[in-house]
């Protein structure tokens, strides 16, 4: 190697910290940009490669814009609450606090080495209690704009487990971890009304430049216009309402379906039904929303006695109950039309009810029908209402409900409100109490009772109310861990007793505005200044990860829209530019086991065996048969054995299949940036995650990758210890000039892999002088120094400048130096390209058809011809037209 790069990056990274070099200063007369990582989780693993990829390209664009004379704001914090550091307290007796400490410290570390020109003045952490402060500050504003508010939510509670599971947790109606009975129950929860923001949150993406992930927030909102409509129950007085977006189809409704947890089911149920309903209600109860719903799910259903009448047809159609209609969406019910949904019409299929077609394609009736049409067409058995097309239809049949006072037009979106309450301990304190009654001190023991229904918020001069210290952090009781300080949750006022909410927040609370706390992190007295917002906002890119496409954006850019209704914020949306890097990909080395029902393993097989199949409903992998069960195994690096050239488990003897897969600790494949950074420098592994491709796409990890980097850069280093000719020969002007306009450009548009080739192509013409030019290696430094910025400030000083090249004034180039003095033309003969000429730019027509016709394969076409016309078009098009 031709440098010490330890010594090297030490050195500068050292500079950068006693200069303050990249912290953040507004001056009036340049322009601005602020260029904003997702801040991490600081989990007790570290760094892997991957997660430098999308810092790299924020770092990348940050210096160069400085460069060019840009204001720049880049900060770095953490989203530091979250339920690992609480399994650690939990297992170790630790504090999460202190875990977090820690787990900090190791990343900031880490984020350091890698030279991240982060302004460290403003890291911010949101476990820190100024921070806490202003989360909870905002909390309060929702809470008085009335979009926070408690509901009795279905949740899926876990016993033995003493939590609430997410969907993605139960499996077969037990817990993913421990294999625990989950039974769904109602819990008082905070939510967020999100919904009342949905129209806006979709509208306004259309003012973004963000990826796809704009399509996948519109599929999450879900906005859907339709009818609500009434559904008579005999022999009760309530009716069923169902929201339906093919009012068109109402008379071809033959049966309704209530969801299992639905306030009316078990109501209506007859007495003869009334056994098995209830079977089968406790039997959804012990299922997720996730299996209740999921795609290719085998219908299951049950009658339940009762009938509604079709408000249209004035038929009497049965109610069943089934587990694919959730209670806590919509309405809790659906009108099902078989002939015109494929769901409706398996179910139908399933349990021999009437398939009534309403919708033809082309008018004409059809007797029987094979599956679902579910398009537009010409309304048949419709009563009035026959011969309408489906658009006509959809209008004219909700102006009938609404006037018959059976129906209403509505917007219904598939976003529910955001559940809000988490009952964990290491989250911020939801900042409300309610009045306990109570003959003696709660704290102490005597009965008391809460009122839920009568919330008061803390005042503002109150906040942040901290987390009390706990000997035991595992939950157990529904309402939270924070019921076993009961030192902190009941206070008396006024001669008055109250109790502390114990719900805590999700770990998406901070990170919903940490993007506003950088701008002025300091401040205990709002939570930003006006002259902070206006040197700053909004965040022009944003860059991280795919997996927050949805629901991270939609909270935050919610939060936002409130505070932009309160008026402390002045931009309606947040982040202006989106990108989400691509996966850095690890090599894993996979294998089969065969396992018996508790998972025990049977027998190891090949990680190739082609026996092994996938059940697309259960996603679970078996052999050959469903009921042998195959789970995929990982080898560690210390499992795998090389026999000539084969890579084999060196326990159970299979054969491993080397596979590129997501970087994780169950998959053992995780590259530590430590251990790159001590045998190459931190240069290398930035410009190697640079390269490896365009920053969008997944790109596999290859350690080979680095070695190619270090080359070039000892490379580069060479060639600055020997630059010292003062003149540069035309060819080597004309290459320069290129390569900055290319770099620059590629830089703006994130194209980093194809700058890193120009600087590339570059250095290999200026090593062909025997001494370089000053001022093309000087050029090639100032391109470098972005991407590879430590070995760049040393080669700066080294060709006798004062550093900072950080600090420098980024290349100019001439735009004449840039364009070909001779370009390839394609020749036409009627229009078909059938040769290429080389030109001068400047050629003339006379000139450009002279050389056309001393082309081989031009001449040829034209042999025996005669020509009508030439067509020259200077530097785009030369045809031949012949005559007929």
């Amino acid at each position: 190697m031709a440098y010490d790069h330890r010594s090297v990056e030490s050195r500068w990274q050292a500079y950068w910290a006693e200069h303050l070099t990249f912290e953040a200063v507004r001056h009036p007369d340049r322009p601005k940009i602020y260029v904003l990582d997702m801040f991490p989780y600081p989990s007790g693993h570290g760094l892997h490669v991957g997660h430098p990829e999308g810092y790299t390209a924020t770092d990348i664009v940050a210096r160069q814009r400085r460069m060019r004379g840009f204001d720049v704001l880049h900060p770095m914090g953490w989203d530091a609450f979250g339920l690992p550091a609480e399994q650690h307290a939990m297992a170790t007796g630790t504090h999460p606090a202190e875990t977090t400490a820690n787990n900090i410290r190791t990343f900031r570390r880490q984020l350091i080495r890698l030279g991240l020109a982060y302004d460290w003045s403003r890291q911010v952490d949101t476990t820190d209690p100024e921070y806490v402060k202003w989360t909870q500050w905002i909390f309060l504003k929702l809470f008085e704009r009335g979009l926070a508010f408690q509901a009795e939510v279905p949740v899926n509670w876990c016993p033995e487990l003493g939590t609430v599971l997410a969907n993605e947790e139960v499996i077969d109606g037990r817990s993913e971890r421990g294999n625990y009975p989950v039974v769904r129950q109602p819990l008082r929860q905070w939510q967020l009304r999100i919904t009342a923001y949905a129209d806006r949150l979709a509208e306004d993406l259309e003012t973004l430049d963000w990826p796809e992930t704009k399509q996948k927030q519109r599929d999450w909102i879900g906005r859907s216009e339709g009818a609500e409509v009434a559904f008579p129950l005999v022999g009760h007085a309530e009716s069923l309402a169902v929201f339906t977006t093919r009012p068109d189809t109402l008379f071809g409704a033959t049966y309704m379906v209530i969801a299992p947890d639905h306030p009316l089911t078990l109501e209506i149920a007859a007495p003869e039904q009334h056994k098995q309903v209830r079977e089968y209600l406790d039997a959804a109860r012990r299922k997720s929303d996730l299996e209740r719903t999921a795609v290719g799910k085998e219908k299951t259903g049950v009658f339940t006695g009762a009938y509604a009448i079709n408000p249209l047809s004035g038929a009497q159609i049965p109610v069943y109950t089934a587990d694919y209609v959730l209670g806590a969406y919509g309405t809790g019910a659906i009108m099902a039309v078989p002939a015109h949904d494929e769901r409706d019409f398996e179910f139908a299929a399933r349990f021999g009810l009437p398939i009534i077609e309403v919708v033809s394609p082309d008018g004409s009736l059809h007797e029987r029908l094979e599956s679902a049409y579910v398009g537009d067409g010409i309304a048949v058995r419709s009563g009035q209402f026959d011969g309408q097309s489906t658009p006509v239809m959809k209008r004219e049949i909700v102006e009938f409900l609404e006037h018959n006072g059976i129906g209403k037009r509505q917007v219904n979106y598939r976003l529910r409100d955001w559940i809000f309450s988490r009952q964990r301990y290491w989250g911020e304190p939801i900042p409300i109490y309610f009045p306990v009654a109570t003959s003696g001190d709660p704290r102490d023991g005597a009965p008391y009772e809460i009122d839920y229904s009568r919330p008061f918020p803390l005042d503002e001069s109150e906040l942040p109310l901290l987390l009390p210290d706990l000997d035991d952090y595992r939950p157990g009781d529904p309402q939270g861990p924070l019921v076993n300080a009961p030192g902190w949750r009941f206070f008396e006022r006024d001669g008055h007793w109250y109790a502390r909410e114990t719900n805590t927040m999700p770990q998406w609370a901070g990170s919903c505005w940490y993007y506003l706390r950088y701008l002025d992190p300091h401040n205990s007295e709002r939570i930003f200044s006006e002259p902070a917002y206006d040197d700053w906002m909004p965040v022009d890119l944003y860059v991280g990860g795919s997996e927050h496409a949805v629901l991270h954006l939609l909270y935050a850019r919610f939060w936002h829209k409130v505070l932009f209704d309160l008026g402390i914020v002045k931009h309606p949306e947040p982040f202006m530019k989106l990108v989400h890097q691509g996966l850095i990909l690890g090599t894993a080395y996979r294998w089969y086991a065969l396992v018996d029902a508790d998972g025990q393993l049977l027998r190891a097989l090949d990680g190739d065996d082609k026996r092994i199949q996938l059940d697309p409903q259960t996603g679970e992998y078996y052999l050959e048969d469903p009921a042998q069960r195959v789970l995929v195994r990982w080898a560690t690096a210390a499992e795998v054995e090389n026999r000539n050239g084969q890579l084999f488990h060196a326990e159970q003897g299979v054969k491993l299949v080397a596979v590129a897969e997501k970087m994780s600790k169950s998959r053992g494949n995780v590259v530590n940036p430590d251990d790159a950074i001590d045998e190459f420098g931190a240069d290398s592994l930035r410009l190697y995650e640079m390269f490896m491709g365009p920053l969008e796409q997944a790109k596999p990890w290859q350690t080979t990758g680095l070695q190619g980097m270090r080359r070039f850069l000892d490379r580069v280093h060479a060639l600055a210890s020997r630059a010292s000719s003062d003149t540069m020969e035309p060819a080597t002007a004309r290459l320069v000039a290129r390569t900055v306009k290319k770099v620059t450009e590629d830089i703006d548009g994130l194209r980093f892999n194809t700058a890193i080739s120009a600087m590339m192509i570059l250095c290999n013409h200026l090593f062909t002088f025997e001494r370089p030019t000053r001022t093309g290696v000087e050029a090639l430094l100032l391109c470098l120094a972005p991407f590879a910025p430590h070995l760049a400030e040393e080669l700066w000083l080294l060709t006798g400048h004062e550093p900072s090249i950080a600090d420098a004034r980024w290349p100019d180039y001439d735009p004449a130096l840039t364009v070909d003095d001779v370009i390839e033309l394609g020749v036409q003969v009627d229009g078909r390209i059938r040769g290429r000429i080389s030109i001068p730019r400047d050629a003339d027509e006379d000139c450009v058809r002279q050389r056309a016709l001393e082309e081989p394969n031009v001449s040829k076409h034209l042999a025996g011809t005669k020509v009508r016309k030439f067509v020259y078009v200077p530097g785009r098009i030369a045809n031949f037209i012949l005559e007929r």
